[in-house]
């Protein structure tokens, strides 16, 4: 299953290298996108597991904010 979060700001490539450290961290993560130009996030989770508001509170937690998740 994917999930897409649609964040506030996304600019520099550190900062998608400290997205993906951050999501990939949490277990049950199989992959993590991110995409600089739509300033999205893109990340699949094993099936069956619902990792929505966790992975939306690390992403506040590193500083970006969350407008939209699908």
């Amino acid at each position: 299953m994917k999930i897409k979060y649609q964040l506030e700001t996304l600019t520099c490539p550190s900062c998608g290298a400290k997205i993906k450290a951050g999501v990939s961290s949490i277990q049950g993560v199989k992959s993590v996108d991110v995409l600089f130009n739509a300033s999205k996030v893109v990340v699949e989770v094993e099936e069956n597991t619902d990792l929505t508001l966790t992975i939306s509170k690390v992403l506040g937690r590193l500083g970006f904010r969350v407008l939209k998740i699908s």
